[in-house]
C-alpha cells in the first residue's frame, strides 16, 4: 500500500482516505445520537458560515453606526464586542443568533438539552478567539462547540 493513499491527499483529507480503505466512519452526528439528515441533524458548513456572515454584518453595522462615531477602524473592535454580547444573549436564551434563525439553525447542548448561560458564554468567548472555531472534529464541530458541549443543528 502506498503511504500517500493511507494519509490522504490535501484535497480529499484523511477521512476520504480512511473510507477508501474500507473504514466505516459513519455519518456526521452519529456519535451524538443525531439523525443523518433533516431536522435535528448537524448543520451543514455552508449554512453555518452564512449565519456567521449575517451576524457579523449586523454587528459591523451596529458598531459603525451606533458605537464608533463613524470611525471605520473602531467599528471592527466595536463589532466584536457587539458580536460577543449578541451571541451570549441570543444563544443563551433562544438558542440561535439572528443569522442562525434566518438560515434555520439552532445551537443545543449535547443530548438535546438547552444550552445553559455559562456554556453559552464559554462558547461565545471561544468563538470570538477564532482559533477554536476553525479546529474541527469528525462531526465538523468546532473546538468551541466541543468545549462548551454544544452542537449546531438544522431546525
Amino acid at each position: 500500500m502506498d503511504k500517500r493513499q493511507a494519509i490522504g491527499s490535501w484535497l480529499s483529507g484523511p477521512r476520504a482516505a480512511a473510507e477508501d480503505l474500507g473504514v466505516d466512519m459513519g455519518y456526521r452526528g452519529q456519535g451524538l445520537g443525531l439523525p443523518e439528515s433533516g431536522p435535528g441533524a448537524i448543520a451543514p458548513l455552508g449554512r453555518r458560515f452564512g449565519a456567521l456572515f449575517i451576524d457579523w454584518g449586523l454587528c459591523l453595522l451596529v458598531g459603525w453606526g451606533l458605537l464608533s462615531g463613524g470611525d471605520a477602524r473602531a467599528a471592527g473592535n466595536w463589532a466584536l464586542v457587539v458580536f460577543l454580547v449578541l451571541s451570549v444573549l441570543t444563544v443563551g436564551t433562544v438558542g440561535a443568533t439572528p443569522g442562525k434563525l434566518l438560515l434555520k439553525l439552532r445551537v443545543i447542548g449535547e443530548g438535546g438539552v438547552r444550552l445553559t448561560l455559562p456554556r453559552a458564554v464559554l462558547r461565545s468567548v471561544l468563538l470570538g478567539l477564532v482559533i477554536p472555531a476553525v479546529v474541527w472534529d469528525r462531526d465538523t464541530r468546532g473546538l468551541h462547540d466541543r468545549l462548551s458541549r454544544s452542537v449546531q443543528i438544522r431546525v
